[in-house]
């Protein structure tokens, strides 16, 4: 969801100042000691206030005009509009410290040496092969507007996975949102959760015997319903997604 598994598909700016830059660029610029009396003292790490600032000055213009409607929304007296921007921040500020070699390595690997798509990537001395992997079902979830992960980037997935059988891949692009949207918002709740809910029931693991759901599991599970019975706002997820049809539901 998301995830840039291959970032040399629509590079974003992001993917393009990693790429020119180099790793140790950001080494020796992001990088800075956990200041005392903080435990972690002296560590290296890229500080959360950094992530935090790239994320914002990204759509700067997006942010200020939030805030300018919490004002008018404040004025108004609309405390609804007002706690619902407030319960936003808190969680999107909410932006904690990463271990330098965790993130330096991720740099180098993803976003410089493009390792996986390359086949180039390691893990303990042996190649990741994605080629592997055969047992599973995937779905891959993007965002029409990301901004940080192209479109395309994280649907690549498809190409380097080649085993899996066709019928069990699908792939999803939310329409309208970036990339904090594809994880989180009203968007999420009501039109990509029910796809991920309808992908894994349609591949369960059980073989051709009937999975057995109460009455009221099996009508949220039908075509256009959420899990609270409520009509999706988008046409149902089998009209956009090439998986399994629905397994069978014995009541």
């Amino acid at each position: 969801m998301g995830g840039p598994i291959d970032t040399r598909v629509k590079p974003t700016a992001v993917n393009t100042l990693a790429e020119r830059r180099g790793t140790d660029w950001f080494r020796r610029h992001v990088i800075t000691k956990v200041p005392f009396p903080n435990p972690g003292f002296m560590r290296d790490v890229y500080p959360g206030f950094l992530q935090l600032h790239g994320f914002m000055s990204m759509n700067l213009e997006r942010h200020i005009e939030a805030h300018r409607k919490l004002f008018l929304h404040l004025v108004r007296g609309d405390g609804d509009s007002a706690q619902k921007h407030r319960e936003f921040y808190d969680e999107y500020l909410a932006v904690m410290d990463l271990a330098a070699e965790f993130y330096l390595q991720t740099v180098d690997t993803v976003f410089v040496r493009h390792a996986l798509p390359e086949g180039e990537m390691t893990h303990r001395g042996a190649r990741v092969d994605p080629g592997a992997i055969r047992r599973v079902a995937m779905l891959t979830v993007e965002g029409e507007n990301d901004d940080i992960s192209g479109v395309g980037q994280t649907e690549a997935a498809h190409r380097l996975c080649v085993n899996i059988p066709a019928d069990r891949k699908a792939h999803w692009l939310q329409p309208a949102v970036g990339h904090y949207g594809v994880f989180n918002g009203s968007r999420f709740r009501a039109e990509i959760v029910p796809r991920i809910s309808d992908f894994v029931l349609s591949n369960n693991t059980k073989g051709p015997r009937s999975i057995r759901r109460s009455p009221a599991a099996a009508v949220a599970a039908e075509p256009g319903m959420t899990n609270g019975s409520q009509p999706l706002s988008r046409a149902s997820p089998a009209s956009h997604m090439s998986s399994e049809p629905p397994a069978t539901v014995t009541r």
